[in-house]
């Protein structure tokens, strides 16, 4: 990896998180990645011990989709104050205030940009969020 202290510069594509493992299957996909200054976050589900959750109202599985979002940013060095950009799909046009209520609450000054639409799932769940924080490396953060 390229790196410049001061003009900072990454060259290379880093993946965090480890495999993603859903029901005993391991996903193929990335958890994040950094490329430069940007994260990208896979599509996260609501997730409780290492399974879809499948029950709980959407203010639940919203929490538990934004809380997931929170766990692999950590890793990445980012907080939720540096997500520039999400897409929101819900499978319940109904669901959308409340979503947005809780939503709110996580991103309550100068939220990212956001998309908003209502589709079906391959599984039986309510939302799934995915996202793009940007942050420049910090030199006292090892990545």
């Amino acid at each position: 990896m390229s790196n410049l202290i001061g003009e900072t510069m990454y060259t290379e594509k880093q993946v965090f998180g480890g495999p993603l493992v859903i029901n005993g299957r391991q996903s193929s996909l990335s958890r994040a990645v950094r490329a430069g200054d940007f994260v990208f976050l896979t599509g996260q589900i609501p997730m409780r011990d290492g399974s879809p959750m499948t029950d709980g109202t959407i203010e639940d599985q919203t929490r538990a989709c934004i809380e997931g979002i929170r766990e692999i940013l950590q890793e990445t060095g980012c907080e939720l104050s540096d997500v520039v950009k999400s897409m929101v799909w819900l499978k319940n046009r109904d669901d959308f205030p409340v979503f947005n209520e809780v939503y709110a609450e996580y991103f309550p000054d100068e939220p990212p940009t956001r998309s908003v639409v209502v589709c079906d799932f391959l599984i039986d769940i309510l939302i799934e969020i995915e996202c793009v924080a940007y942050k420049p490396p910090d030199e006292d953060y090892s990545y």
